[in-house]
């Protein structure tokens, strides 16, 4: 009887994961850290990019932000590690494009910082810091402003 019932939550706990990985094509690019992705049952969903945050599109580096997203992820197939749904009713997700993390991509790349409010991975406080220490995208200017703090003004 032991062995059933570990079996049944084996069984469980994997169908409980396999729902949480999607994977579709990425249709559409919104901003430095939200994506369009199409499944193959041909529904389109709205993804965050979990655990960063992008420059806002009136931001400055925030059209450059969207071009390297775009760069790695546009017309790729994605593959969605879903961790949430924002209140704007996204998917909040590691997203990999290519077989590349796409978080990562923007923080190497100084296109997005990590969002401390929501960051699980510590990790990628280093690819940040290493991105400020080269100077790499946004971290080029003097005081950039994250964009937390932009939406509030």
């Amino acid at each position: 009887m032991k062995t059933l019932v570990s079996l049944v939550l084996l069984c469980a706990y994997t169908l409980a994961s396999a729902q949480d990985v999607i994977t579709g094509f990425v249709v559409g690019i919104s901003d430095g850290d939200t994506i369009k992705v199409l499944t193959s049952e041909k529904k389109q969903l709205r993804v965050r990019l979990a655990e960063i945050d992008a420059p806002e599109s009136a931001q400055a580096f925030g059209s450059r932000s969207k071009q390297s997203l775009s760069d790695l992820c546009y017309r790729a197939t994605a593959t969605l590690l879903v961790q949430d749904v924002d209140r704007y009713g996204r998917l909040v997700a590691a997203v990999e494009c290519g077989g590349a993390s796409a978080q990562e991509h923007q923080l190497v790349n100084g296109m997005a910082w990590v969002y401390d409010r929501y960051v699980k991975d510590r990790s990628l406080y280093a690819i940040q810091r290493n991105a400020q220490q080269e100077g790499r995208g946004l971290w080029s200017d003097h005081n950039p402003t994250p964009p937390w703090e932009f939406r509030r003004q």
